[in-house]
């Protein structure tokens, strides 16, 4: 299992890959967590980042203890401030933080009126840890 901490749902590729979403109040605390409308000081980035490890440990709790040797894994992103006093906060908790990999294709879409529109579409391709 792979707890998603971000914000965005799971892609269908990232749920097949064992990415799990939050759901209800935990969702809406997690966003509540990873939105910053003002600038944090240090003491901010720290709290933000155990009570998101709190949501994480209580999932963590009942997944699957496989041969890996952190069976935890939560898939993370976010301010750039906060991920590496999430990361740190993680493994405090055996929780392994992942970053989700895509490749960006630039996909062209012809309009009714004959022009092309570029759009960008982002497909998961595996996780760095």
């Amino acid at each position: 299992m792979i707890l998603n901490l971000t914000q965005h749902p799971a892609t269908p590729e990232q749920l097949d890959a064992g990415v799990v979403d939050l759901q209800g109040d935990q969702l809406a605390e997690l966003k509540t967590l990873l939105t910053f409308d003002t600038l944090p000081s240090r003491q901010d980035i720290q709290e933000r980042a155990f009570s998101i490890v709190r949501l994480a440990f209580a999932n963590a709790l009942g997944a699957d203890m496989d041969d890996d040797p952190i069976p935890h894994r939560a898939m993370i992103g976010g301010a750039p401030f906060l991920m590496s006093a999430l990361e740190s906060a993680l493994l405090d908790e055996c929780i392994a933080p992942m970053y989700a990999f895509s490749v960006r294709d630039s996909v062209g879409q012809t309009q009714p009126d004959g022009s092309v529109r570029k759009v960008n579409v982002f497909k998961h391709v595996g996780f760095v840890q």
